[in-house]
């Protein structure tokens, strides 16, 4: 049987750098964390604008942790309160209860998907700690008025940039605002290592809180088996003495010298993938403009730059079914995902209760929105192939 073509909304090429930087990690004998991991987080954190970044197994262990050396720090208490937007990824809320604190939620931008800072101020109680922003599809949000609104409410910042990263707002890359800031390399991202995740900050305590609480909550005197590598008689002793103490609850979030290796040689060409998800994703846009009367293409905000992680787009035409222009594309290869529904999520409508009537914008998008690929993998073939069926569709 023919295999069917499939046109993914993400992809992952392993080219002869990454072949042999995974062979120099072999023929290392070092899996642990190593010499491929510490340029991975220095190169990242450079690239951001932060001070450190620490290498872990997802974004959403990032975000997880975030939370938890806040919690730690701050003495937040169980069910105080961090602000969500309506529509992200599943994890972005997910991590606020598993760290036993209280979701809640603000509606987004109609335009460009972010939570909207005009809406957060009227959702902040005397339990509100944290703001948590996301920056979806490769686009920061609107990051100048809401640390203007963290900083008059004194809470603390916390970035998802899972979906972003590379890119400027105002001049500033994203994810360099936030007290802390969390990334991914999963395997459909912006650059990948399989599974992966970056959780970046200046503040050289939180740094060292969360490499602890990703090695198990190990002393910070030794976070990586190199740190017991020195000369000194004195200091080594105390190395040792406190080698397998552990000063936090944490986790097991590790990852890998392969890991590390994979993003290594990713980045070294992270320019020509940014370049090319950009351009993929203006030809769409200049070949489905003609359909703006039904469709709502994705748009940049203004002194902003998109990575173009995916390519959102929502319908704005009640004589098109979303459904069925969906399954015209399923049916003909062309892989598609639902725009980030998260309150209407069968969990959470379990946990809360019907929540969509109370954040309109989120309710248009949740019935209206949907993605497709933009990956710098495609090829002008599968561009227009994309193009044709759309047309397709609309020639009915």
């Amino acid at each position: 049987m023919a295999k069917r073509r499939q046109i993914g909304i993400g992809n992952i090429t392993i080219d002869a750098l990454a072949k042999r930087y995974l062979m120099d990690v072999l023929a290392s004998g070092r899996l642990s964390y190593g010499d491929f991991t510490r340029r991975f987080e220095s190169q990242m954190a450079k690239l951001h604008d932060r001070r450190w970044a620490i290498f872990c197994n997802s974004g959403t262990s990032a975000l997880h942790v975030s939370l938890s050396v806040l919690k730690d720090k701050y003495g937040w208490r169980d069910e105080d309160e961090v602000i969500v937007p309506s529509v992200t990824f599943i994890a972005t809320s997910n991590v606020v209860l598993h760290n036993r604190l209280t979701p809640v939620f603000v509606d987004v931008e109609r335009d460009y998907f972010g939570i909207d800072p005009g809406k957060i101020e009227e959702k902040i109680s005397k339990r509100t700690r944290a703001i948590m922003p996301v920056h979806l599809f490769g686009q920061s949000c609107d990051m100048q008025n809401i640390v203007r609104i963290a900083k008059k409410h004194k809470l603390m910042l916390v970035e998802d940039s899972c979906e972003a990263m590379f890119v400027k707002y105002r001049g500033k890359p994203v994810g360099s605002a936030g007290d802390i800031a969390c990334f991914s390399t999963y395997a459909t991202h912006l650059i990948t290592t399989g599974v992966g995740g970056f959780a970046m900050t200046n503040d050289n305590d939180l740094a060292i809180m969360i490499k602890s609480y990703f090695n198990h909550g190990r002393d910070g005197i030794y976070l990586s088996i190199d740190d017991d590598n020195t000369t000194n008689h004195r200091k080594l002793l105390r190395i040792v003495e406190r080698r397998f103490s552990f000063v936090h609850l944490g986790y097991s979030f590790r990852l890998t010298e392969l890991e590390a290796a994979l993003g290594m040689a990713q980045l070294s060409r992270w320019k020509s993938i940014i370049k090319k998800r950009q351009a993929n994703a203006n030809y769409l846009t200049r070949h489905l403009k003609k359909y703006e009367g039904y469709l709502g293409l994705p748009k940049i905000r203004p002194g902003a730059q998109h990575a173009f992680m995916l390519y959102p787009i929502v319908i704005n035409n009640p004589q098109i079914n979303r459904e069925k222009l969906i399954e015209h594309l399923e049916t003909r290869g062309i892989e598609t995902r639902y725009l980030m529904p998260l309150i209407n999520q069968p969990i959470y409508v379990k946990m809360f209760g019907n929540l969509e009537d109370q954040y309109p914008v989120a309710r248009f998008l949740n019935r209206n929105g949907f993605i497709i690929g933009c990956h710098q993998d495609l090829t002008k073939k599968e561009l227009d192939y994309i193009i044709d069926t759309f047309d397709r569709f609309f020639e009915k």
